[in-house]
């Protein structure tokens, strides 16, 4: 909970009850408010400068809202839109570092993963020889190899090719099946139809919308 969160017991595995959010006296978020439940995939759209990342970092934990209530419940995954990654460091020595930082003991979650989407044989390169696109892989990567029970994406498939773009989606329905609760932000949602719920995030209030094949703004 905002100014001292909570975590539930039972009901949505995330839950957001009047958020408010203002930069400089400007509203940013005008009391939004959603339930994510467990094997639940679900997607959020808004125009660049909507208050989508805002949004994310306050259901991650990373900023403080002015008003309202934020519940969590279980193990939290997020991909930020920007990469926080070494540049020297291999694919390998990140898995490694997060594996020391989650308190995992095994990494073969980590090794399932790079063989779904399919860039196993970068694990000895270093992130400075990486496309975009490879770098946004090893970042979903992160967020995913302690098996989260929410996973919270931020522009996740910015900079993959048509293979990727696939692949990521069949690992979206995958982690709906293993009963993740996944929520995609993004200012564009293409396959909408593959999305259970679809949100738009537009002056500041959160409105669920029809899904469609796809869904987006202007940017």
């Amino acid at each position: 909970m905002l100014d001292g969160e909570v975590v539930m017991v039972g009901g949505p595995v995330l839950r957001m009850r009047a958020v408010c959010k203002s930069y400089r006296s400007r509203p940013v978020l005008r009391g939004v408010s959603l339930d994510l439940h467990a094997g639940q995939l679900a997607g959020i759209v808004g125009e660049n400068g909507a208050g989508k990342s805002t949004l994310l970092r306050i259901l991650a934990g990373d900023l403080t809202a002015d008003s309202g209530v934020v519940e969590r419940a279980g193990l939290l995954g997020c991909c930020p839109q920007e990469t926080l990654l070494h540049q020297a460091f291999t694919v390998e020595q990140h898995l490694r570092f997060f594996q020391a930082a989650y308190g995992i003991g095994s990494l073969a979650r980590a090794w399932e993963l790079l063989e779904q989407l399919n860039f196993s044989s970068y694990r000895q390169e270093r992130v400075e020889t990486l496309s975009g696109g490879t770098r946004q892989k090893l970042n979903l990567v992160l967020a995913l190899m302690h098996d989260p029970q929410v996973l919270l994406l931020d522009e996740p498939y910015q900079g993959f090719d048509w293979e990727t773009y696939l692949r990521f989606w069949d690992l979206a329905a995958a982690l709906r099946n293993r009963g993740c609760a996944v929520l995609v932000v993004s200012h564009l949602a293409y396959d909408a139809s593959r999305l259970d719920s679809l949100y738009r995030l537009d002056g500041g209030v959160l409105r669920e919308t029809e899904r469609t094949s796809t869904v987006g703004v202007a940017s």
